[in-house]
């Protein structure tokens, strides 16, 4: 044997001897091969309440469709969480197993956190520019949801239905007699989603104190106002009982009619999914109206950008987030009554919700109305603690 094949025989030997001690090791578990082999990409959403089952139908549509990126199959699993306990989990750590995307009912939820973890960690982990931004996957906006009898008296006797004239009726002392109902409707009951459970109802008082002050944006000043307090305490009086109510309020109001209430400034796409239903249980029809002082939930796309999740991971959530926003999709949206975040679908055409309950008063155009800024933390807070002290401790 020449001296060519013996440097050829222990160059074979070596290599063989490096792969069997390489499988050796990783059978023990003792390393990871030098090539990663195709791995699945597990992308985890937190998602809000509202849109949880257009989100849930996309990502099975989008598991089924066996998405790859470099390589790897990429696998969307949806955790539905109120947009608050998700915040509250984020701010205390608790977020388990770690999200790769957060989808909340609204944008100034992402700024909150964003802002407890850059006091943390010194950086954003929540992104408004660049390829990661947050984008909104739908809108919904808050309308006045209330049956049809009770919202042609308070017409009657008001004019337009405003947050000023269910003050009126929530305090009227006679009661719907009083307003030129029947007497058989009791007193006038307001239905707004428990503050504590549903963001909505944080929504509602916003609103609320926009009209009241007949501006944009409120600060902690409006909230500690007495005469305001009040004028708010007297409208959170005419809700039933708060303690009964669930995170799904007009989900109450469908089951059990006239007894929960007789109407609210609620999530337009809660209204549109819950009408048939309500339309089935109860001979008086639900009406919706729109406000002049507006708010609403944008459903913003998050991606974590922490080191907790992979490079690789956050590009498969922006796969998922452009699938999302693909016409296609977009439409489930619609069928879900949620208008859609991609301007080249209308929220008209086949299963459409607005179409169907055209005739209760949804619009596929909102006319010109004012729209309320996002509050920040302190309002909110403030809000809350206004809440707590004065109607959850009743």
């Amino acid at each position: 044997m020449n001296r060519t094949r013996i440097i050829f025989l222990l160059v074979l030997l070596v290599a063989l001897g490096v792969v069997a001690v390489g499988l050796y090791l990783r059978r023990a578990g003792g390393v990871e091969p030098l090539i990663q082999g195709p791995q699945t990409l597990e992308i985890r959403v937190v998602c809000a309440l509202p849109v949880e089952p257009f989100v849930t139908e996309a990502a099975n549509r989008f598991n089924a469709e066996g998405h790859k990126l470099e390589g790897n199959l990429i696998r969307v699993t949806v955790i539905p969480m109120d947009g608050l306990t998700a915040m509250s989990r984020w701010e205390r750590g608790e977020m388990e197993p770690f999200p790769t995307v957060w989808i909340p009912d609204s944008r100034y939820l992402v700024e909150l956190v964003n802002a407890t973890f850059k006091e943390q960690r010194g950086r954003d982990v929540f992104l408004t520019g660049g390829e990661y931004r947050t984008r909104p996957i739908a809108i919904s906006l808050f309308a006045w949801g209330i049956y049809a009898s009770r919202a042609d008296v308070l017409r009657a006797k008001f004019g337009d239905i405003n947050w000023s004239v269910i003050h009126d009726a929530a305090t009227a002392k006679g009661g719907w007699p009083e307003l030129g109902g029947k007497p058989e409707w009791g007193y006038f009951k307001l239905v707004v989603p428990n503050p504590n459970k549903n963001v909505g109802g944080l929504v509602a008082m916003v609103a609320a104190a926009g009209e009241y002050y007949k501006k944009t944006s409120i600060n902690v000043a409006d909230i500690t106002n007495p005469q305001f307090q009040k004028w708010l305490k007297e409208l959170m009086d005419a809700v039933t009982d708060f303690s009964s109510l669930s995170a799904y309020s007009v989900e109450n109001l469908a089951l059990f009619g006239y007894s929960m209430g007789d109407g609210g400034q609620l999530l337009e796409s809660d209204l549109l999914v819950n009408m048939a239903g309500i339309q089935t249980r109860w001979a008086d029809p639900l009406v919706i109206i729109y406000p002049e002082y507006i708010t609403w939930f944008d459903f913003p796309y998050t991606i974590w950008m922490g080191e907790e999740t992979t490079a690789l991971e956050k590009n498969a959530a922006l796969e998922f987030e452009r699938y999302l926003l693909q016409p296609d999709i977009q439409k489930l949206a619609v069928q879900r009554g949620l208008r859609p975040a991609n301007p080249d679908v209308p929220v008209t055409g086949e299963n459409s919700l607005f179409e169907r309950w055209s005739s209760q008063g949804v619009m596929t155009v909102v006319p010109r109305t004012t729209a309320m800024r996002s509050p920040d933390r302190e309002v909110l807070l403030a809000l809350l603690r206004w809440f707590d002290l004065n109607v959850t401790e009743r």
